[in-house]
């Protein structure tokens, strides 16, 4: 059966997988769209928060990153792993024992306030798109190429699928689906790596692997070899940092702490029946999540290997056909600049520009000519680093199984983040605008209704920043991350572990850290990105770590606002009191 054959049944099959979770599993109640029913094993729900927390960036991005960022692309791996260490222990329980259905739930009680409610929804629609846009960039990717469809009829169709899975069950369909993504996507991660680290060093275990001799008889370390190759190309070293400490140290706490504030992850410790079981949760979607994430160095650092050894030097009659068909969806392009018929991989951008812009005629080499003029340099083979984990088991010439298999998994990780996100934002318009501010005499069934119609329109709104996403995967949901961090972090554990803090402080918070970060990531990705670079950041710092310093002024701001303010009212220092109480233990009385 030839590869493409066996694409359209794993991708069908798992979509036909989802569809069906989704109906068995569909929502008759706002407990069960909101929050599964509350009834969710810790086991169950570990692995339905590792699959909505892995999302494309972790799948499809973050290797692709570290392939061509090496020691740099490591801020990733300890940003994220360490920021659910600080959900699991700091937050999870706490906000399970408040026992609501969102965070705006929370904010808006703990604070008093409707206005602290909105302010809290505002921010967390912000977040949600920001790092929906990732998702459905990543589900187009995957489509353009493996499905040979344009990237706009990829998100098209990936919008459809979550229609039905997100909108029609909610919370509790998507928990099922996820738990089956989760399946799907760390079997499609896995196992061409096992496969590839088998290939370049005879060890199986792509975290061995890493740190093994390549199969070839050099003697050479796998980061030796990559090393060398690098630098004889004119590259950095591959384990050579370019980034100064202050911005390394900033960009690993905004996604650490951004984790901690995220709400979509957030939310799935509502769906278990207690406090403790939040926290056994976090503990097994920590150990689900690990599967992958000490995955990605090998698979990074692999990729990057196998793609020079594969291209530099080669002519276009020489070339593999995985680069022949990747080109053919406009991510991956080849100018050959001094007519030699030669493709050279070199440091600095192969076109004006970035991403080439397509005619569609041949050039005398054979390669496909662009329209914008090429860039200065000898580089002349540009490939967008988003296609390096969908790409590794072609470039290593695995069976077309497993080319089939990470077709799914891409799909998988990207739509069931994409659920968990439609979910928190339709369920902040209806749950926390309409039923708790607006509108509370809504009925049940209009409230049920209204949720399915604001995650409808959060679809429609996320197929577009898939089309037209603000920058590649990995990057776009940095920037959630520092949104995160930078607004509803602060505000979460404020509302835990301090009675005094008021809404006046949480407010003026939230709205003063949400505004700077992301006016600064604004300016610099949006309206002046010339002016992106590091002598021109604030205190040498980039937009995917300012978000810490977006939390600093929301601690700073809320601080002085709450001394300057009334305080906060006796049964809201018993409500704090009764959070952090240990169950049994006798909550003190507040005066």
């Amino acid at each position: 059966m030839d590869t493409q054959t066996l694409i359209y049944i794993f991708v069908i099959g798992s979509f036909a997988m989802y569809i069906g979770i989704a109906l068995w599993a569909r929502a008759g109640s706002t407990t069960d769209f909101y929050v599964a029913g509350g009834g969710v094993n810790p086991v169950v729900n570990g692995m339905a928060t590792a699959a909505d927390w892995m999302s494309a960036a972790s799948f499809i991005s973050m290797a692709g990153i570290i392939a061509f960022s090496g020691y740099d692309g490591s801020v990733y791996l300890m940003g994220w792993t360490g920021g659910f260490v600080m959900l699991a222990l700091l937050l999870a329980p706490y906000l399970r024992k408040f026992g609501e259905f969102t965070v705006p739930d929370f904010i808006g009680a703990r604070y008093y306030s409707k206005a602290a409610r909105v302010v809290a929804v505002i921010c967390l629609i912000f977040i949600s798109f920001t790092y929906i846009a990732g998702q459905m960039r990543g589900v187009g990717i995957v489509f353009s190429r493996f499905l040979d469809v344009g990237v706009t009829t990829g998100v098209i169709i990936g919008m459809a699928i979550v229609f039905v899975y997100a909108v029609l069950g909610g919370m509790k369909g998507i928990t099922y689906t996820q738990v089956a993504q989760f399946c799907v996507l760390i079997f499609a991660y896995l196992v061409p790596a096992f496969f590839i680290s088998f290939l370049i060093t005879g060890n199986p275990l792509p975290q061995m692997g890493l740190g093994s001799t390549v199969n070839d008889g050099s003697g050479l370390y796998v980061l030796q070899k990559l090393d060398l190759a690098l630098q004889d190309m004119g590259f950095a070293a591959y384990t050579a940092g370019s980034k100064s400490q202050i911005d390394v140290f900033c960009i690993t706490a905004a996604l650490m702490i951004g984790t901690a504030g995220l709400p979509h992850v957030i939310v799935r410790f509502f769906t278990v029946p207690k406090a403790s079981d939040a926290r056994r949760s976090a503990g097994w979607a920590l150990v689900f999540i690990a599967l992958l994430y000490t995955t990605a160095p090998a698979v990074g650092a692999f990729a990057r290997l196998n793609f020079i050894e594969t291209v530099e030097g080669k002519t276009y009659s020489q070339a593999p056909q995985w680069l022949k068909n990747w080109e053919a969806n406009d991510l991956i392009a080849w100018s050959d600049k001094n007519g030699d018929g030669v493709m050279q991989y070199r440091s600095g951008n192969a076109f004006e520009g970035g991403a080439p812009v397509f005619t569609g005629e041949a050039g005398p080499s054979g390669e496909r000519l662009v329209s914008n003029p090429p860039a200065a340099g000898e580089n002349e083979v540009y490939v967008d680093r988003d296609i390096m984990v969908l790409a590794n088991p072609e470039i290593a010439q695995l069976p077309g199984w497993v080319i089939a298999l990470v077709a799914a998994g891409g799909l998988a990780a990207a739509l069931s983040t994409a659920a968990g996100l439609l979910l928190v934002i339709s369920s902040s318009v209806s749950h926390d605008l309409l039923k708790r501010t607006f509108r509370p005499d809504i009925s049940e069934k209009g409230e049920l209704l209204a949720a399915r119609l604001a995650a409808s329109a959060a679809i429609l709104v996320a197929g577009y920043l898939g089309v037209y996403p603000p920058g590649w995967v990995a990057q776009v949901v940095a920037f959630a991350f520092g949104l995160a961090a930078a607004s509803l972090f602060p505000a979460i554990f404020l509302g835990i572990f301090t009675k005094w803090m008021n809404r006046e402080g949480a407010i003026a918070g939230m709205v003063s850290g949400l505004s700077f970060t992301f006016l600064y990531i604004a300016y610099f990705k949006l309206w002046f990105p010339e002016l992106d670079t590091p002598e021109n950041w604030l205190l040498g710092i980039s937009s995917e770590g300012i978000g810490v310093v977006g939390m600093v002024l929301n601690f700073a701001v809320a601080t002085l606002v709450a001394k300057l303010t009334a305080p906060t009212p006796p049964e809201v220092r018993r409500l704090v009191a009764t959070i952090r109480v240990p169950k049994g233990a006798e909550v003190p009385h507040m005066h």
